[in-house]
């Protein structure tokens, strides 16, 4: 199988919405779906999520990093894809003001959500999941959760797991 690995953000203002991107229909991935801001990591990117992150905010929004606050690793999903491609996704929240400048990109237009809005909107099942356990338990906690994106009884779910390192200081490697 092949892996895939992707950064996106939900970037929050004041008013705790959170900026989307509108894809074009012509795009081949998500067509006309809302999306959080991200995309694909690169190859210089792997061991750095974050930076794929910053690179993908800066391209489609024309925020710089120096202008997000608090962006921090919040969720990582894992799925597979046709039985062919394991899928994973890092997830970051971080904060910007609503009257940031703000650029279009080719990829589509940008739009602020609040998040409870998510699940009534054309946005992919992982996103509708991120949403709704931010909104029942990651907002009152900087926790990072792992997540399996499964099925069950033909809908889908991600089942959620709190991120920790378990083993005793004194282990070194």
């Amino acid at each position: 199988m092949r892996l895939r690995q992707m950064a996106v953000a939900f970037l929050q203002n004041e008013e705790q919405e959170v900026l989307f991107l509108q894809k074009r229909a012509k795009n081949t991935f998500l067509a006309g779906h809302l999306v959080p801001i991200g995309g694909h990591i690169d190859g210089d990117e792997i061991n750095d999520p974050k930076k794929a992150c910053i690179r993908e905010i800066e391209e489609e929004t024309g925020i710089k990093s120096d202008c997000i606050e608090d962006l921090s690793l919040r969720y990582i999903v894992h799925r597979v894809k046709d039985n062919q491609e394991i899928r994973i996704q890092y997830v970051f929240f971080g904060n910007i003001s609503k009257n940031s400048t703000l650029i279009e990109s080719d990829e589509g237009t940008l739009e602020w959500l609040n998040c409870s809005e998510i699940p009534n909107r054309n946005v992919s099942e992982t996103t509708i999941e991120i949403a709704r356990h931010y909104l029942e338990l990651g907002a009152a906690t900087e926790k990072t959760y792992v997540g399996s994106m499964s099925s069950l009884n033909g809908n889908p779910q991600i089942n959620w797991a709190l991120l920790e390192d378990w083993e005793p200081s004194f282990f070194n490697y």
